[in-house]
This record gives C-alpha cells, sequence and structure tokens, in this order.
C-alpha cells in the first residue's frame, strides 16, 4: 500500500514518512505542492497525506486540481491549529479527512487505516485466505492461528494479494502499490520477497501466473 506524504516542513515530513514506513506502508514525499502534483498525476497512491500550506502551489489547488482531473484518491489534509476555514473549503473540495497540525502520530496512522479500510471496502482490520489471517491494524500474520512474522515489505505485498485475492496481479501492480521511490525497481527484490512469503506461508500460497503476475485464490492452498 503506497502513500504519498507532501509537507515543506522537513523534519515533519521526515517524522511522518519514517512513522508510516513503520507500520509496513510504501511511502513517498514531495516537499511542495508542485511536486506533489506531479507524483500524484504520475504514480497511483492509496492515499495523500496534504498540508494545506505549500510553496509553489497551495494544498487547495493541488487536491481542486486532483479531483478535477478524475483522481478519486482518499485525501488526508493537514491544517494548522486556528485553520478552521481552511479545513472547511478543504473538505468542500474533496478531502476525506483531517488532522490539526500538533496530532499525535498514533492518530495519523489510525486514520490512515480507517482511509484505506474505506477505500478496499474491508469491514474491519482484516483480511483472510485459507488459513492465512492477515490485521491491517495491528501488522500481524497469522497462519492457522500461529503468528507469522513478516518483514515490513512482505507484509505489504501479502496484504496486497489478500485484497485481491482470486485475482491474478501483475508485477507491475506490485512494484506500484508496495515499492516506494527509495527502491530500486529494476531489481529482483520482488523475486526475493515473493519467495520468502512462499517458505513463511506456504509454498502453495502464492501462485505464480506466468507471464501475467501473481496469484492467491480465495481458497488457498496453505
Amino acid at each position: 500500500m503506497r502513500i504519498l506524504v507532501v509537507e515543506d516542513e522537513p523534519i515533519l515530513r521526515s517524522q511522518l514518512v519514517r512513522a508510516l514506513r513503520d507500520e509496513n506502508y510504501a511511502v513517498d514525499s514531495a516537499a511542495d505542492g508542485e511536486e506533489g502534483l506531479y507524483k500524484i498525476t504520475n504514480w497511483p497512491y492509496e492515499t495523500i497525506i496534504l498540508d494545506l500550506m505549500l510553496p509553489k502551489i497551495g494544498g487547495i489547488e493541488v487536491l481542486d486540481r486532483i479531483r478535477a482531473h478524475g483522481i478519486s484518491t482518499p485525501v488526508l489534509i493537514m491544517t494548522a491549529r486556528d485553520g478552521i476555514e481552511d479545513r472547511v473549503r478543504g473538505l468542500d473540495s474533496g478531502a476525506d479527512d483531517y488532522l490539526v497540525k500538533g496530532f499525535d502520530l498514533k492518530e495519523l496512522k489510525a486514520r490512515v487505516r480507517a482511509l484505506l479500510r474505506r477505500q478496499k471496502k474491508v469491514a474491519d482490520n482484516r483480511l483472510q485466505a485459507g488459513d492465512v489471517v492477515l490485521d491491517l491494524g495491528s501488522g500481524m500474520v497469522t497462519r492457522d492461528g500461529e503468528r507469522v512474522e513478516l518483514t515490513g515489505r512482505e507484509f505489504a505485498i501479502v496484504a496486497e494479494l489478500m485484497s485481491g485475492q482470486g485475482t491474478v496481479i501483475s508485477r507491475e501492480h506490485l512494484y506500484e502499490r508496495v515499492v516506494d521511490e527509495t527502491d530500486d525497481s529494476m531489481s529482483n527484490l520482488l523475486d526475493v520477497h515473493i519467495c520468502n512469503i512462499r517458505k513463511k506461508l506456504g509454498k502453495d500460497f502464492v501462485r505464480t501466473i506466468r507471464g501475467r503476475g501473481y496469484l492467491v485464490e480465495a481458497e488457498a492452498l496453505v
């Protein structure tokens, strides 16, 4: 699950990126509205965290432009403590939620999870395929009731495959959704991660569909 953070203040931007990566998300960042708009219109994101007070292009204008282009990605806006009018305008322009700066990172993470659940139409935090259960909230994966330790990137890949279980997920889609701008998309890291996932969750948990991608069956064989 890939997230974009658009924030011009370097320390806060770094804190947000680090906190979200700790939650197993692939995270890109932008330091101004122009860079943010470019990334939003060129790469798919599942959530955008958008500061309203940005250089070059303001957050409200970024939001107006992406909605005008039909981009429906959930947007969580960040505003100053006294920016009530900005919050109202942001929501009216198509934002899905907002946080007043000074927020606790735990609240940010909870709101991001809620936006992702809403987008994926997951009733709660749990995804299940066969006897493998993934909890998006706690970051826990179990197989036949026993906890399985996955790395952050393995967790993100499994979550993406289980969200689309029964459907072949292409390699390109996985790179777009679970690899962020700090990774080398030309490397074989996806093959390595899939191999490790099979070792941990069963060799038949993920099927390779030659020339098309990967598949987790609705009734996964584990």
